[in-house]
């Protein structure tokens, strides 16, 4: 479908980070105009000038979700994630995601540039919303460093970094800090994959050796001791950088407390859960039948006590973003790979069309206001990575990335319904109130009325700015 010039949103609620107003939206030429109160005369004025009217009413109209950690087509222990970057943001759309943040892997031995080319290699042209992209450090050393600083003046201004997997990501923490003082240097971001792998490496090997090969012993492992040290430590290293970071998947409420505390001194530490962190426990990774191994994911799942906490840090701000991880793998050939030896598992979960829906149900369940909703989903992931305000709220001159969301509608999750190319969902069955009716990307219609009018190659490439929360 082609590009509509003037589209008008009338009689809906529009929710953004910051407020909540009765309102209707003006579109011209992909993006928002702008406001007006609904039934007033100047919203009445656009109506019969406009190409296009949605019919809002009822509705919230939200701004397109932004997922600022997703990895399609991943390669992972010898296979790769399930998810291209087609039918990934296809899968987003539905969920009412129009912008997704992927990571670009650097393999060792290799540029940083080498591994931003295979990924756009992978995505561009393929994408039916849009994308950026945050690059992985595999390899710290001179070249790399000096790369980094090319890189956030080119729009990749964020850099994760391992303290697990050794032999793969893992980074020490000598090389670790080299990187926080570049990034101190040149703007960057610096994530963080926290937990100590090179103990939770011992622990497998011993767990295995004594037969205890299930998927639950993966989450047994990777102690919630291990997070919140490497938490720990690698607060206390981007502290000596003076550089700013950002903790991901954080799983645990030790970790939480870390952070909490780090921020309580005014650090510039930021940190990010995930839905499955909030809904799901270590009662399902102990499935019987090897069903388990549909929830291995790293940082793992944690016992349900933990939950509350990731709340409470969603509330009081020490959390303050809600990616997915969205890594899919699927159960059957790829999952099996770990029968008989959980270390052999693809770490990862499908999510990336579920986060506003599970978020909305939290709204329903009253843990978070519907404007904070909105803030941890599209307004803060925006504006940590250098996105905003073209994307993640609605205010003349953003992106027209629009979510006409019926907040009534029920659902039960399903992957015989689900649209992300993996054949199980993390969530099957569970019921929801809510539900993703009609999305645009930029004024183009991707989901109209439950169907999808988009296409690959609709999705543009978006160099980012520097974080906007630094201190």
């Amino acid at each position: 479908m082609g590009q509509v010039s003037r589209t008008v949103i009338k009689g809906g609620l529009v929710i953004t980070a910051a407020d909540e107003m009765h309102a209707d939206v003006l579109v011209e030429d992909g993006r928002i105009a702008a406001l007006a109160a609904s039934g007033g005369r100047t919203a009445a004025g656009w109506t019969e000038s406009a190409d296009r009217t949605l019919d809002a009413t009822g509705k919230y109209v939200i701004p397109g979700g932004v997922d600022a950690h997703t990895h399609m087509e991943l390669p992972f222990g010898g296979t790769a994630a399930s998810d291209t970057f087609e039918t990934g943001t296809r899968a987003a759309a539905w969920g009412g995601t129009t912008t997704i943040v992927d990571f670009a892997v650097q393999s060792r031995g290799n540029s940083l540039r080498a591994g931003l080319d295979q990924w756009h290699a992978k995505s561009d042209a393929q994408c039916a919303v849009d994308y950026a992209f945050h690059m992985i450090l595999s390899d710290v050393n001179e070249h790399t460093l000096k790369e980094m600083d090319l890189l956030v003046s080119e729009g990749v201004t964020s850099f994760k970094l391992f303290t697990a997997y050794p032999g793969v990501f893992y980074s020490d923490d000598g090389q670790i800090l080299r990187a926080m003082q570049r990034a101190a240097g040149n703007g960057g971001l610096v994530m963080m994959h926290a937990e100590n792998g090179l103990a939770i490496d011992v622990l497998v090997e011993q767990a295995l050796a004594a037969g205890r090969t299930d998927p639950r012993y993966h989450g047994e492992v990777r102690h919630v001791l291990l997070e919140a040290e490497a938490t720990h430590r690698t607060i206390q290293l981007a502290r000596v950088a003076g550089a700013p970071l950002y903790v991901v998947h954080v799983s645990a409420e030790q970790a939480v407390d870390e952070i909490a505390r780090a921020r309580r001194m005014g650090l510039n530490v930021f940190g990010e859960t995930c839905p499955q962190y909030l809904f799901l426990s270590t009662d399902n990774l102990a499935e019987p039948d090897f069903e388990g191994a549909k929830y291995v994911c790293s940082t793992p799942l944690r016992p349900r006590e933990h939950q509350a906490a990731l709340w409470r840090g969603l509330r009081t701000n020490d959390l303050q973003v809600v990616s997915t991880d969205h890594c899919p793998f699927c159960f059957r050939g790829q999952k099996e790979l770990g029968r008989g030896d959980f270390s052999k598992i693809p770490n990862g979960m499908p999510g990336v069309e579920n986060r506003m829906d599970l978020l909305h149900q939290a709204v329903v369940d009253g843990h978070i206001s519907r404007r904070r909703w909105i803030e941890i989903a599209c307004a803060t992931p925006a504006r940590m990575f250098g996105l905003y305000p073209k994307k993640g709220t609605i205010a003349p001159g953003a992106d027209a990335d629009l979510v006409l969301y019926d907040p009534t509608a029920e659902q039960t999750v399903s992957a015989k319904t689900h649209h992300m190319n993996v054949d199980y969902s993390a969530y099957e069955g569970r019921r929801l109130t809510g539900r993703v009716e009609t999305v645009l990307s930029r004024g183009e219609l991707v989901i109209d009325n439950r169907q999808f009018t988009g296409r690959a190659g609709h999705g543009q490439y978006i160099p980012r700015g520097t974080c906007q929360y630094l201190l």
